[in-house]
């Protein structure tokens, strides 16, 4: 059992409370340790060296949670610690020798009792420093646990258990910050902010994935370092800022990094969102009503076997991002009223070029975008009643998107007016049974026409060019309108179309 004493003397009888439920769990869990992980920390210790479980899912053991991933921290060298795992895995790699770090997997066939393979990561005490000019982080190994810890972004993965006896290493007060549900730097927050600017994102990302406050001297730091983040890659700000969005609170960590001002600086477009409201209130607050929408589509993705699986990112990013291009075409019209025309378009186009720069990939740009131009095109149905064929549009212009879209459409309503929402939520229920009616009858998701290219072809006796084209396009918009016409009435249309060309 490891021995969880970490000599806190904490004046709230709640917090002590939280502290001792904390130990308890963590029992629980580091005592479900594999004991291939403590076999490995045997090979380590007979070799000179010491090996020490860090980060995560030390964290995650307190809060009850068995983690995945096994992070170790080691007074090896990246070399040493290779050999090692080489004798102890049957299968070892470098993720990254010139930071210290070696990979390897042990199967789990060795034991019989093992449901799983055991697979750790292994790293060499070290400390990173950020040259002002540089996007790089420069590697420094160390040569103490206690170091090491220092040199991480919070005191609650600051927290570690040296293996194979189980003592647990608290050198930062972790544990009563973890009780707390605090964010608070090992070190000074703006030496912590300096050696790495990312920490800075990782507050808001852990205060959406944990919950947790960042602590106030962190916060203070944060806003007169943000700038700061500009010097770090793309990549590394959007694997945060995605990891943020798919974490069970992401607004809590939205509202970090608009409120500290690094928002400014990775995603502009969301604090831009911020429009004054008007005196007479007669336009709603952009910025709130996009946190709302967004909190009200995770609330509508469904479980692994459902239609939009949970966390989904492109869903997440989509609702967040759908009203961006609201500042660049708001219109003061006369009586006082406020106009967006267009944004819609407008905010297609912020979208792409926003998270193109973020480096997403190519799906997810084109999907977000594409659903941010979408978002508004059921407005209106309710009260026009949609043909059949503008029914088949919106299918078809959708696409694979056709789940994300309906609940990013019905996540848009944030009326306060209980009416006007229960009406467009009977218009929306409305639309998807039609969509249904219609998928059964005509398979709206492979909508063709009733001729394919080597039919329009023959029928017009053409070669493969320009104008089977034209046709082609002519009898797909026919299949809008009208519907399934069936391959005599189709050959019909199609010459009547081709005599009238001239």
């Amino acid at each position: 059992m490891p021995s969880l004493d970490p000599s806190v003397g904490p004046d709230s009888p709640d917090l002590s409370a939280a502290l001792v439920a904390l130990q308890k769990r963590a029992l629980s869990v580091l005592a479900g340790l594999p004991a291939d992980a403590l076999e490995l920390g045997e090979l380590f210790r007979a070799a000179g060296h010491e090996l020490a479980l860090v980060g995560g899912p030390v964290r995650d053991a307190f809060l009850g949670r068995a983690s995945a991933d096994l992070d170790f921290a080691t007074s090896a060298t990246p070399d040493e610690t290779q050999e090692i795992l080489a004798r102890w895995g049957d299968a070892h790699w470098d993720i990254g020798k010139e930071f210290g770090t070696i990979g390897a997997r042990r199967f789990a066939g060795r034991r019989s009792s093992l449901a799983e393979d055991v697979v750790v990561e292994v790293t060499t005490y070290r400390s990173d420093e950020y040259d002002p000019t540089s996007r790089k982080p420069q590697v420094a190994f160390g040569d103490s646990l206690e170091g090491d810890l220092s040199r991480r972004d919070f005191t609650v993965n600051s927290m570690a258990v040296r293996v194979p006896d189980l003592t647990f290493v608290d050198p930062f007060d972790g544990l009563t910050d973890l009780a707390a549900g605090v964010l608070r730097t090992p070190v000074d927050p703006r030496q912590s902010f300096d050696d790495d600017p990312l920490r800075m994102m990782r507050a808001a990302r852990f205060a959406a994935q944990l919950g947790f406050a960042v602590d106030p001297a962190a916060h203070a730091a944060i806003v007169d370092m943000a700038e700061r983040i500009t010097i770090v890659s793309a990549e590394r700000v959007r694997d945060e800022l995605s990891k943020l969005l798919v974490s069970a609170q992401p607004r809590a960590g939205l509202e970090v990094l608009v409120d500290t001002g690094l928002a400014e600086h990775v995603l502009p477009e969301l604090p831009a969102l911020r429009l004054e409201i008007d005196e007479h209130h007669r336009h709603k607050d952009v910025y709130e009503h996009s946190l709302t929408v967004l909190d009200k589509a995770i609330a509508l993705e469904t479980g692994p076997d459902g239609a939009v699986p949970g966390p989904d990112l492109v869903l997440r990013l989509a609702a967040l991002l759908h009203d961006i291009g609201k500042p660049r075409t708001r219109r003061f019209e006369e009586g006082g009223g406020v106009s967006f025309h267009h944004h819609e378009m407008v905010g297609a186009k912020l979208v792409a070029k926003r998270l193109k720069e973020l480096r997403f990939d190519k799906a997810t740009v084109q999907a977000v975008a594409r659903l941010t131009e979408l978002h508004l095109r059921f407005h209106g149905y309710g009260e026009g009643g949609w043909t059949d064929s503008a029914v088949r549009r919106y299918v078809t212009d959708a696409g694979p998107l056709l789940e994300r879209l309906h609940r990013l459409t019905r996540s848009d309503c944030t009326t306060r007016n209980l009416r006007k929402a229960a009406r467009l939520s009977a218009a929306y229920d409305d639309l998807e049974e039609r969509i249904a009616r219609l998928r059964e009858q005509e398979e709206l998701s492979a909508i063709r026409p009733d001729l394919d290219g080597g039919q329009i072809m023959e029928v017009l006796g053409l070669t493969p060019g320009r104008e089977v084209g034209e046709a082609y396009r002519h009898l797909l918009e026919l299949r809008m309108e009208r519907g399934p016409l069936g391959p005599d009435v189709a050959r019909e249309e199609l010459l009547r179309w081709w005599a009238a060309r001239g």
